[in-house]
C-alpha cells in the first residue's frame, strides 16, 4: 500500500494528464454539434449606442443567430448584474447600478459586449461580427480617480461610487497632532490583468427541460442560482459545471454576462452554443486587479512606537459594479491594514470612482496584498526618513507573543504570531550578513543594489464553511466529493494525500469530484486562500464518521466493544484480524449495509486564520539604462502545519512572480479616450523567466488554533508579501544616488528619469 508520512514534499499526481495533454478544459469538452458564438463588443469606451440592424447579419450563409439587447428582452430576459455594496461613511448604500447583458442605451467601456454572433464555426461567426458596425453618439471618456466628469450612471452623478471609512478618525487626528514623528507617503498600486493561462469560455446546452452550462470558474453554487434567476426556472432545473480550469486568481471568482447570454443563445436556437475568450478579448474584458491609490501616514512618538496610522484612499471600480468590487479596497483592505503591528489608533477612507475602464475585482490577495503594500512601503519610507534601521523599526513594533490573541484595531481578532522569531529565520535565510559584501561587488561594477523587505499577514477569507463526502465504491475505489474548485493549485494531491494520510487508504484508489452542481449540492468554491483548510477541516470530520460508524459495525459483527483505528487498520479485541478501511467496506457492502458506504459532513470553522512571513528581496539596477534586475528572493512564511510543503512552496513562488511581474513590468495603460493601449502581449509586459531569480522557500510554523489541523493557508501569500518587498529593495537602491520614490512598475525608463531627473527635464 502506499502511504504517505503527515507534511510531506508529495509530487503533484494530476500533472501526469496536464503534462501529456489529457486535461479536460473547456475546448476539449464542448458537446460535438455545438455552435460557436463570437461577441461584438464596443470599440469606444463612453457612448450613446444607436439601434443596432441584425438582419444583413442574420442572413449570411453559416450564422445560426445573431443576438442584441432587444432580443433578451423579447425572450423575457430582464436579468441586470449587480455587485454588493458597502456602507458609506454616512450610513448610505454605495452606488446600485445594473449592467445589463448587452450593452443597452449606452456602451460604458471599451470591450463592452453589445451583441452575441453564433455560427456554425467560429471563422463565420468571426467574419460576421467584423462586418457589423456599432453606430454611437460618442461622449467623453472619464478615466481618472478625480470626482466629476462625463456622468457615467444616473445613480452616480459625480461618479463616486462609494464613500467609505472606518476608524475613530477624530481620535486619530488627536494622536497625530500630538505625534512627535510623522512620516507621509503616496503609494501607486498600478492596474494589472490576471492573464490566466486559459482564458474564460463557456457551453450552454438545454436538453431534459433543464440547463447544462459548463465554464471555467473557481466554483458553480453562485452562478447556479443566478442563471435559475435569469431565466425564471427553478435551481434544480440548473446544472453548474467546471471542468479542469486553467487558472482563476480570483477573475474567474465571478459570473459575467458573456455566460448569461451564451445560455440565453442556446435556448433560443435549441442547440448547444460554445463560446472562448481570445487573449485580446480576455484583456479587453476580464475583471482588472489593484489600481488605487493611497496617501498615507504613520505617527511615531519619541521613541519610534508606531502610535496612529492613517490612510485616504482612491479606488478605481471600472465602468460598472464587479461582485466584490466595492469590499476590496474598504472591508478588506481593513482586515490586515495594521500588519503585524501593534497599532491602536488607525483610520482609513477610500472613495471609489466609476471610470469608463474595465471593471476591477479580486484578483490574487484581493485588498490584502493592496493593504500590506500600503503599510510596507510606508513603514520604509519612514525609516529612511527618520534615520533609523527599517528591520528595528519592525522589530521594535511587532504585536508581541504573549498578546495573542490579539484583536486588531479595526476588523478581526489575529489568533496567533511569533512575528520576531519569523523575521530572525528570514535574516538567516535571506544571508542579510553578507549583504554589505554584495552590495559592494554590485557598486564595483558600476551597479547599485538595494535589499527590500516586506513583513506581511493576510487574512484567509470566503465562507468558514464546507462541506465532504466519502463514496466507497463497488470496484473498490473511493470518491471524495469536495466543494472547492481546482484552478491548477494541485487540489487533487492535497485531497487525495490527505484523505490517505488519515484513513491509509492508498492515494491511486482515491478520486476527487468537483465542480458538479448535481453530484455537489453546495460548496463555498475557491478564492481567499481557503480551500485546504476549510475542505480539509470537513473532510477529517467526514472520516471521523466513518470510523465511528465502521468501529460499531465491526464491534456488533464481532461482538465487542473497543475496536479501535490507528490512521491505517481497527485493531478487533479478541482478534488476529487487523482491516482496512477498504476490508470492512466490502464486508459491509456483502452484509448489506450500503447505508454505511456513503457518508457526508458539514463544517463550520470558529474563525479564520492569518498566514504571516518575510519576503527579502535584493535588486540591482543598472544606472545606465534603468533596467531593473530581481537577483536575490528569500521567504520565510508561518503557514502553520502544512499538508505538502511542495505545492505550498509552488503557490508562493507563483504568487511571488505575479507580484514581481506588477512591479518591475505589468500594468495596463488606458489613454484619454478610454481606449487600451495595452491589449495584447506585445505591449503588456509579462514576468518572464529570466525577470525571477532562484525564490528560496523556508517555513517557521506556528500553529493556528482556528482548525484542527492548525494550518493557515498559502495560495495568496506570495502576492501579498511581493510588491513590498521589491519596491523597498528598489527605493533602498535608488537612495544610494540621493534618488526618491518611484512609482511602479519600475521600467528602465522610469528608473533612468530618478536617477538622472536633471536630464529627464530637458
Amino acid at each position: 500500500m502506499d502511504k504517505f508520512g503527515k507534511s510531506q514534499p508529495v509530487k503533484r499526481l494530476e500533472d501526469q494528464r496536464f503534462l501529456t495533454g489529457a486535461g479536460r478544459y473547456i475546448d476539449d469538452i464542448a458537446p460535438d454539434g455545438a455552435l460557436f458564438g463570437v461577441f461584438v463588443r464596443s470599440q469606444v469606451a463612453h457612448g450613446v449606442l444607436k439601434p443596432l440592424d441584425l438582419s444583413e447579419v442574420r442572413e449570411m450563409p453559416g450564422i445560426a443567430g445573431a443576438f442584441a439587447a432587444e432580443d433578451l428582452t423579447a425572450m423575457g430576459i430582464d436579468y441586470v448584474m449587480r455587485g454588493e455594496l458597502v456602507k458609506n461613511r454616512d450610513g448610505s448604500k454605495g452606488a446600485d447600478v445594473a449592467r445589463p447583458l448587452l450593452a443597452s442605451g449606452k456602451v460604458r467601456f471599451v470591450g463592452e459586449p453589445v451583441a452575441l454572433i453564433v455560427a456554425e464555426n467560429r471563422e463565420v461567426a468571426k467574419d460576421a461580427a467584423e462586418m457589423l458596425f456599432v453606430e454611437t453618439d460618442d461622449l467623453s471618456a472619464k478615466v481618472d480617480y478625480a470626482p466629476g466628469g462625463e456622468t457615467i450612471h444616473d445613480e452616480a452623478p459625480d461618479n463616486v461610487v462609494f464613500d467609505w471609512a472606518v476608524g475613530d478618525h477624530e481620535a486619530v487626528d488627536a494622536v497625530f497632532q500630538s505625534a512627535a514623528h510623522v512620516v507621509k507617503t503616496h503609494v501607486v498600486d498600478n492596474r494589472v490583468f490576471a492573464n490566466s493561462m486559459e482564458p474564460r469560455g463557456c457551453y450552454a446546452d438545454w436538453s431534459e427541460g433543464r440547463l447544462h452550462f459548463n465554464y471555467g470558474g473557481q466554483g458553480v453554487w453562485g452562478t447556479k442560482t443566478a442563471m435559475a434567476t435569469c431565466f425564471g426556472i427553478d435551481a434544480e432545473d440548473v446544472h453548474i459545471m467546471n471542468p479542469d480550469v486553467g487558472g482563476g486568481f480570483g477573475m474567474k471568482g465571478f459570473d459575467y454576462p458573456e455566460y448569461f447570454v451564451v445560455a440565453a443563445a442556446a435556448k433560443a436556437l435549441g442547440k448547444p452554443v460554445r463560446w472562448m475568450s481570445e487573449r485580446t478579448e480576455a484583456m479587453l474584458s476580464d475583471n482588472g486587479g489593484r489600481d488605487l491609490i493611497s496617501d498615507t501616514e504613520l505617527a511615531f512618538d519619541a521613541d519610534h512606537n508606531l502610535i496612529g496610522y492613517r490612510v485616504e484612499t482612491v479606488s478605481n471600480i471600472g465602468a460598472y459594479n464587479s461582485g466584490y468590487a466595492q469590499y476590496i479596497q474598504t472591508e478588506l483592505f481593513a482586515k490586515v491594514a495594521q500588519g503585524v503591528y501593534d497599532i491602536r489608533n488607525i483610520a482609513l477612507a477610500c472613495k471609489g470612482i466609476y471610470t469608463n475602464t474595465t471593471q476591477i475585482d479580486a484578483y490574487r490577495g484581493a485588498g490584502r496584498p493592496e493593504a500590506i503594500f500600503a503599510l510596507e512601503r510606508s513603514l520604509d519610507n519612514a525609516a529612511r526618513e527618520l534615520g533609523v534601521d527599517p528591520w528595528e523599526l519592525r522589530r521594535k513594533n511587532f504585536i508581541r507573543p504573549d498578546n495573542f490573541p490579539y484583536k486588531t484595531t479595526l476588523a478581526d481578532t489575529y489568533d496567533v504570531g511569533e512575528f520576531d522569531k519569523v523575521l530572525t529565520r528570514a535574516a538567516a535565510e535571506s544571508d542579510v550578513d553578507g549583504f554589505a559584501a554584495r552590495r559592494a561587488a554590485s557598486e564595483a561594477e558600476g551597479k547599485l543594489r538595494g535589499m527590500g523587505l516586506c513583513y506581511y499577514i493576510e487574512s484567509i477569507l470566503g465562507d468558514p464553511s464546507e462541506h465532504a463526502r466519502v463514496i466507497f465504491e463497488e470496484d473498490g475505489t473511493v470518491s471524495l466529493y469536495v466543494g472547492t474548485q481546482s484552478n491548477g493549485q494541485g487540489h487533487e494531491t492535497v485531497y487525495a494525500t490527505f484523505l490517505s494520510d488519515h484513513t491509509g487508504i492508498p492515494y491511486d484508489a482515491i478520486r476527487i469530484v468537483q465542480g458538479d452542481s448535481d453530484m455537489i449540492p453546495m460548496g463555498g468554491g475557491t478564492g481567499g486562500s481557503r480551500s485546504v483548510t476549510t475542505q480539509s477541516t470537513a473532510t477529517l470530520a467526514t472520516v471521523a464518521t466513518i470510523v465511528t460508524q465502521f468501529a460499531d459495525y465491526l464491534g456488533e459483527k464481532n461482538n465487542t466493544d473497543g475496536v479501535e483505528f490507528d490512521d491505517e487498520v481497527f485493531r478487533i479485541p479478541g482478534s488476529n484480524e487487523t482491516p482496512s478501511l477498504l476490508d470492512v467496506a466490502e464486508q459491509a457492502r456483502a452484509d448489506g449495509r450500503t447505508d454505511l458506504l456513503d457518508v457526508r459532513e458539514k463544517t463550520t470553522l470558529p474563525a479564520m486564520s492569518f498566514p504571516n512571513g518575510c519576503h527579502i528581496a535584493e535588486v540591482e539596477i543598472d544606472p545606465d539604462t534603468g533596467v531593473v534586475k530581481v537577483d536575490r528572493y528569500s521567504v520565510t512564511d508561518d503557514f502553520g502545519n502544512l499538508i505538502n510543503p511542495m505545492l505550498a512552496e509552488g503557490q508562493v513562488h507563483g504568487g511571488v512572480a505575479q507580484g514581481v511581474g506588477q512591479a518591475l513590468t505589468e500594468h495596463v495603460v488606458f489613454d484619454e479616450d478610454g481606449q487600451l493601449l495595452t491589449a495584447s502581449f506585445m505591449d503588456y509586459g509579462m514576468p518572464r523567466a529570466d525577470d525571477l531569480p532562484m525564490v528560496t522557500f523556508a517555513t517557521e510554523p506556528t500553529p493556528s488554533t482556528t482548525n484542527p489541523m492548525g494550518m493557515k493557508g498559502c495560495g495568496e501569500a506570495g502576492t501579498v508579501g511581493a510588491l513590498a518587498a521589491v519596491s523597498n529593495a528598489v527605493a533602498d537602491a535608488l537612495a544610494t544616488r540621493g534618488a526618491g520614490m518611484v512609482d511602479m512598475p519600475f521600467t528602465p525608463a522610469r528608473v533612468w528619469h530618478a536617477l538622472n531627473p536633471g536630464l529627464a527635464a530637458e
